[in-house]
């Protein structure tokens, strides 16, 4: 039976961060302490927001091309997961979160994953389906308007009420 260690660091973290505080505050104070959290933090938002688009483009650029787009949807998340860790107060996040902003990290972690990923479509079916069409009523603008219907009161010959009714 594999145990997974990600439970016990998940656990650990917090300590692990608290830790970090005490080490960097001593080192370089209080006050530059909460300011480095501070512009860790803003960075984060900005790399997300700078990186984002460009994942977003390049996953554009792959399916017009016709190609899987699943690499560059796993940057896509690992940048998102970078921006959040950075975001997050503590040192330990941010390291680990500027470690996945860098790309050759993303395709290393990409290629250990992707093995362990299922799609769940395929994208040779053409895209989505739209609904069926077949059943439009096509109005003229002097054909129908609801101040007719609150002036005459129900009808009672219309085929919806007659269903409602049966």
């Amino acid at each position: 039976m594999r145990i997974s260690l990600l439970p016990l660091f998940l656990l650990a973290l917090p300590l692990l961060e608290i830790v970090g505080f005490v080490i960097v505050g001593r080192e370089v104070g209080a006050l530059a302490t909460v300011g480095l959290v501070i512009a860790s933090s803003l960075a984060g938002v900005l790399l997300l927001r700078h990186q984002g688009f460009g994942v977003m483009s390049r996953i554009r650029a792959e399916m017009d091309a016709g190609r899987d787009p699943s690499r560059e949807l796993a940057h896509g998340a690992m940048i998102v997961v970078a921006a959040v860790l950075l975001i997050i107060p503590g040192f330990i996040t941010d390291i680990i979160g500027l470690l996945l902003f860098l790309p050759p990290l993303r395709d290393l972690a990409w290629s250990r994953l992707k093995g362990r990923i299922v799609v769940a479509t395929s994208f040779s079916t053409g895209g989505f389906r739209g609904r069926s069409r077949d059943k439009v009523i096509d109005l003229e603008d002097g054909d129908y308007s609801r101040e007719d219907d609150f002036k005459r009161g129900p009808d009672h010959n219309s085929p919806w009420r007659r269903l409602k009714d049966d």
